[in-house]
């Protein structure tokens, strides 16, 4: 029996051991579920704080069931650890960490070349390496095979690499780790085939197999980037629609009554999470190397990535026809999360936009009732409570994320001037002066 039919018949009995470097937002709902799925797991993180929370069955992931991380904890099916010597343990590892920009908005794989050179210091033949982080094509046979080969080791024969994108969406009811498709592309055939096998052996969904990591590399981006670009053409349309006078939320649910050839997207006050404001740019950096300049990708950034600014000027002229300055002001922000009903701050625009508050000398205060602070303008930045006094005291309530637990009536009731963002009081009664985006 080869090495991989023994990872086959491991994945088939459950009886194999598997690894996931970084326990985030992909990394630890991963985790759970395969444990859930009867492996064994265990969880490399360089944090101790995660790795202690994890090995005390505290849950800090909000797509992940507190019980259940507590119950794998408690049978022993899941542990976390920050030794990467324990790598020589495990039969499969996922890599699931962060691939931020640079200061110049360029790929950091520095997380994932670092994890590739741990795993690879530890591995041994008969082993399955997946990463998961999302990346530019390329990553995987350009930083983890050529780390793993280093040692000695044959890609496909006694090593098996491949990449499947992580598909994590923060809040959907929907679906999950465990019920969305993925995508598997290994090195080779059978690198492919061992790992769709892990991947099936552990979640509920479709387990498409593609020719090559670097096809599931791009489709991941291909992804995102179709995101990104319609976004930027709701945000666009939005503008413009604001200028002619035209509700541009009333000419989207009029365009989704066409049944096929349109996909609905709505604008905001700009770009936020992991995915959609940074995947695209790992793809135009990439783009150079071929000597191709990805035009409609970059302009759809600096569409989206103008959206913060455009709402603070917004916000300033609706202040202005009140006869106040935006300078001196009180505006009260609802919502800091970059989309509704999760806790997660990453990218948020509303960063940029209470930075541009502070910046033009207004007095703003954050109500979020998933994040109790968050950090901008170089300090740590508290939310506060939503109160009938609070929205009667401001000059302007700025709707930036739309919660479903915010109470819209009480901010209609006690609101002057209500500028909506989201769309978020669409259902609900009106302030005397509500303006949409």
């Amino acid at each position: 029996m080869n090495y991989a039919e023994r990872l086959l018949q491991k994945f088939e009995k459950r009886d194999a051991v598997i690894g996931v470097v970084g326990l985030g937002y992909v990394g630890l709902p991963l985790a759970v579920e395969k444990a859930k799925a009867g492996f064994h797991v265990i969880g490399f993180d360089i944090q101790q704080s995660r790795v202690d929370q994890v090995n005390n069955g505290i849950n800090y992931i909000g797509d992940v069931v507190d019980e259940d991380l507590h119950e794998m904890v408690k049978q022993g099916r899941l542990m976390a650890t920050t030794d990467y010597a324990r790598i020589a343990e495990v039969d499969a590892v996922a890599i699931a960490v962060p691939t931020p920009l640079d200061e110049h908005h360029q790929p950091d794989t520095s997380y994932v070349e670092n994890s590739a050179n741990e795993v690879a210091k530890y591995a041994h033949e008969g082993m399955l390496v997946v990463l998961e982080s999302t990346t530019y094509p390329g990553t995987t046979e350009e930083i983890v095979k050529p780390a793993l080969e280093k040692k000695g080791l044959v890609v496909g024969e006694t090593v098996f690499v491949a990449y499947s994108p992580e598909r994590v969406d923060p809040g959907n009811k929907q679906f999950k780790t465990k019920n969305t498709p993925k995508v598997v592309g290994g090195v080779t055939k059978t690198c492919t085939k061992v790992a769709a096998a892990m991947y099936r052996a552990v979640l509920e969904g479709d387990v498409h197999e593609v020719s090559s990591p670097a096809v599931a590399e791009m489709e991941k981006i291909f992804e995102n980037t179709f995101r990104h670009i319609n976004i930027a053409l709701a945000n666009e349309m939005a503008i413009l629609c604001e200028r002619m006078g035209i509700d541009v939320w009333e000419v989207i649910e009029a365009a989704k009554t066409k049944p096929y050839g349109f996909m609905a997207f709505y604008p905001g006050p700009g770009l936020g999470g992991h995915c959609i404001p940074i995947d695209p740019f790992y793809l135009t950096w990439k783009a150079r190397e071929y000597n191709y300049h990805t035009r409609l990708i970059e302009l759809a950034g600096e569409i989206n990535n103008a959206m913060p600014e455009y709402v603070v000027n917004r916000a300033m002229l609706i202040l202005n026809e009140e006869g106040k300055a935006l300078r001196g002001s009180k505006v009260t922000v609802l919502g800091v999360a970059y989309k509704k009903d999760i806790d997660d701050v990453r990218e948020s625009p509303v960063l940029k936009i209470v930075e541009l508050l502070e910046q033009y000398g207004a007095e703003f205060a954050v109500v979020d009732p998933y994040v109790p602070s968050f950090r901008a303008c170089n300090r740590v930045i508290e939310t506060v409570e939503l109160t009938p006094e609070l929205l009667a005291q401001s000059d302007l309530v700025l709707i930036t994320t739309d919660h479903s637990n915010i109470d819209y009536e009480m901010v209609a009731r006690h609101s002057r001037v209500v500028f909506d963002t989201r769309n978020a009081m669409k259902d609900v009664s009106k302030p005397a002066k509500y303006v949409k985006l």
